[in-house]
């Protein structure tokens, strides 16, 4: 669905964001993760056509995402961190903006609003920042775009809408979608997305599906520190670990673990996931 060329872009010359680098992205929900300033909010600005590479291309769906052709637009659906909302209802909201959309449902849009406990005629104004962001999420998922994109969708919401938020996600995806999550909330994203992109200047270091990790990784918990791990945290119970996985065993996926594993051992990594 997304295919990035040899994509270089910079602010500055000196400091160059991307260079030269190529990845793809099919279908699921992508959790694109990162450090503060490796690029996560530009590459979905590149991919929306918002931003432009300097050298190489960024297609969606067979179309040049800077040419911001149309057929792309009313196929793909950005939601920034930071947004404005206008003065008006959330129904009269909703009435300016679906026609863009032509697969846009308002049996799911109620439906998701209803979930988050929210008023089709309340103006969006009045609304506090969180409930702002649930309605413009339960937006962002009823236009039902085959590329959605959602930037730390999760950013001021309370425990319960988050739970809600991982419930609307999971019943709205199907395997015709590509959601790409950037996010810094990795927990709040635990068994939702898969498969997992993380980002490092001017590289990508992982690009892979959660079964793809777990044949290569082994997270575990014990009470003493493995000495081969590729990264290790003490808790109150023992240690959270993460293990080249050699045995072909089995472990549960610990994402904040997996990412820093990935980013203290990149030349390692990139070795195990044959990542050029």
């Amino acid at each position: 669905m997304i295919k990035i060329n040899n994509l270089t872009f910079h602010y500055k010359q000196q400091k160059p964001v991307f260079e030269n680098v190529s990845f793809q992205m099919n279908n699921g929900i992508y959790g694109l993760l990162g450090e503060n300033g490796v690029g996560k909010t530009t590459l979905l600005h590149i991919i929306s056509g918002l931003r432009f590479p300097k050298r190489g291309n960024c297609s969606v769906l067979g179309m040049e995402s800077s040419f911001r052709n149309p057929d792309m637009l009313q196929q793909l659906y950005y939601l920034p961190e930071e947004f404005r909302v206008p003065g008006q209802s959330i129904k009269s909201f909703v009435k300016c903006n679906s026609v863009f959309y032509p697969h846009f449902s308002y049996e799911q849009f109620n439906r998701y609003l209803s979930d988050f406990h929210l008023d089709m005629d309340s103006n969006m104004k009045e609304l506090s920042f969180g409930q702002k962001k649930k309605t413009l999420i339960a937006f962002a998922i009823a236009v039902n775009t085959p590329v959605t994109l959602l930037d730390e969708p999760t950013n001021g919401l309370d425990i319960p809408s988050k739970t809600q938020f991982r419930k609307v996600m999971a019943s709205a995806f199907d395997e015709d979608k590509c959601i790409i999550i950037s996010t810094h909330q990795v927990r709040d994203l635990e068994n939702l997305i898969d498969p997992i992109i993380i980002l490092d200047r001017n590289q990508v270091l992982l690009n892979n599906t959660v079964e793809e990790i777990s044949r290569k990784l082994l997270f575990t918990y014990s009470t003493v520190k493995p000495e081969d791990a590729l990264f290790s945290e003490q808790t109150m119970l023992g240690y959270t670990s993460v293990q080249e996985n050699k045995y072909n065993e089995d472990s549960t996926l610990n994402i904040e673990a997996l990412f820093n594993a990935v980013v203290t051992n990149k030349d390692k990594i990139k070795q195990l996931f044959n990542v050029k």
